[in-house]
């Protein structure tokens, strides 16, 4: 626990066999996915005030789609609090697709009812102002400026996603077990700014010790795909 956290972004399965010498990969590998398991807090607060929402692709080049179309890649949603220029805190989460029915629970479980959510002009968005939300959708056309500037802190964090995955896990993520990779690195984005890393080893161990225990065989499966969520 001490060497993940106080790695700056991270560390592979590979690396953590390195560094311990352990003689099995499975190890180290089954070692990193119970410790992702215990990076979301039970019961942890909502997003609220000003959040941007979002969705971006994760996965191998693609051709042949267009717009929010997707054949081999992971759609991940993503929420940003709005904090004057900067970014607070995030949420993300993988979904099936980029409808109405994926895009509005997200943001149910993920922001308290009565804040405002920025979204670009996407139709799916529309449902939320009837959920208690206030909506102030943009569109990108219409506007004139390019989407990194109408959504800077969603497409901010989207690039530093990408960065993250292709630089320590060098792309190999399976898509059944995504999700846990996003909860990870949405623990490190959230705890940036944190000055002692000593609090950071402390933090992941209070909430390993409110987890229930994860046996190998059941962090195989994965995560349940969207579609099983449904």
């Amino acid at each position: 626990m001490w060497y993940v956290t106080n790695q700056k972004h991270g560390v592979s399965a590979l690396g953590i066999q390195r560094i311990l010498g352990l003689g099995s990969y499975q190890t180290a590998w089954a070692w990193l996915h119970k410790l992702r398991r215990a990076m979301v807090r039970p019961g942890r607060d909502v997003l609220g005030g000003d959040v941007e929402v979002d969705e971006t692709y994760v996965g191998g080049r693609e051709t042949g789609v267009v717009g929010r179309q997707t054949k081999t890649k992971s759609i991940v949603v993503i929420a940003a609090e709005i904090r004057g220029r900067g970014t607070g805190r995030i949420r993300m989460r993988r979904v099936k697709d980029a409808t109405a029915e994926s895009l509005v629970p997200f943001v149910q479980t993920a922001v308290a009812p009565g804040a405002t959510i920025r979204t670009d002009g996407w139709s799916a968005y529309s449902g939320l102002a009837k959920q208690g939300y206030d909506h102030q959708p943009k569109s990108i056309s219409a506007s004139g400026d390019p989407a990194h500037i109408v959504m800077p802190r969603v497409h901010r964090v989207a690039g530093l996603l990408d960065r993250w995955w292709l630089g320590i896990h060098h792309g190999a993520i399976d898509a059944s077990h995504l999700e846990y990779y996003l909860d990870e690195f949405t623990f490190r984005f959230n705890r940036r700014r944190s000055q002692a890393r000593g609090l950071l080893f402390l933090r992941l161990l209070q909430q390993a010790l409110q987890h229930e225990p994860a046996p190998y065989n059941s962090l195989v499966g994965g995560h349940p795909t969207p579609a099983d969520e449904i």
